[in-house]
């Protein structure tokens, strides 16, 4: 079930009852609409969109959220014009050489899903460097989905099981959903309990398709350079007050 929420609706518990997610997804859309509606280029709502993302994830890891998977920028996106597509890549390059500074005393554990080989070395240069300051931090897991997609993702897990059993290492009866999941990029995590999409779209595009099955999605009526933590504590009482039986009565 999706709940499509409004600008300036309101359903916060008080925090003792806040039944927070383990693992929340966000698809950080509307950055170019938010943009366009103030006659400004589509990159400048990149730009603020990337400053919200620093606020929202910090909240999530104060409040308590384990887990954090963002979905920056898809394998479709590539379609953008190139000047776009240069700019976010700027913009990525930028944002993590300030996390490296910026987030040094934040015990968050940065990790990166999805084809990081197709970026530039000095981007994939940022990307290890980022991952080896992380690796021994213990706070919330913020998964940065970067050149990702939920059918190449699948994909890929396919063809590094169908290697296994043609090696002998994996027979096709020994391939389970638990054996499938752990050559997702998500390894190890667990799926996601909640995805909140900004900007109204009311669509999955492509995101944590397998993870998501008994997912709980809410959509809200805000471009995501507007969406704040008040919006994510709205999401969250929302939530708070399903009855998530996964198939069952």
């Amino acid at each position: 079930m999706a709940l499509f929420f409004k600008k300036g609706d309101s359903a916060k518990p008080r925090q003792a009852e806040r039944i927070l997610p383990r693992h929340l997804g966000i698809i950080m859309d509307g950055n170019g609409r938010w943009a366009k509606k103030r006659g400004m280029p589509r990159s400048a709502g990149h730009t603020v969109g990337a400053a919200n993302f620093k606020t929202i994830t910090r909240y999530c890891a104060k409040i308590g959220i384990e887990y954090l998977t963002v979905y920056a920028f898809s394998t479709e996106n590539w379609k953008r014009p190139s000047a776009e597509i240069n700019g976010l890549m700027k913009l990525f390059k930028q944002y993590l050489e300030e996390s490296l500074r910026d987030f040094r005393d934040d015990d968050i554990k940065v990790r990166f899903i999805g084809d990081t080989e197709a970026f530039s070395s000095d981007l994939r240069q940022l990307i290890e460097e980022t991952r080896e300051v992380c690796k021994d931090r213990t706070g919330m897991v913020l998964n940065i989905a970067m050149n990702y997609g939920g059918r190449d993702e699948i994909l890929r897990a396919v063809k590094q099981i169908s290697q296994k059993v043609s090696q002998g290492e994996l027979t096709q009866e020994e391939i389970t959903e638990e054996v499938f999941s752990r050559h997702l990029y998500t390894a190890g995590q667990p799926d996601p309990d909640l995805i909140i999409r900004p900007s109204g779209e009311q669509r999955i595009s492509n995101f944590l398709l397998w993870q998501s099955a008994y997912t709980e999605y809410i959509i809200m009526d805000i471009l995501w350079p507007d969406f704040t933590t008040a919006d994510l504590d709205a999401a969250l009482a929302e939530y708070a007050r399903r009855n998530r039986r996964f198939g069952g009565v």
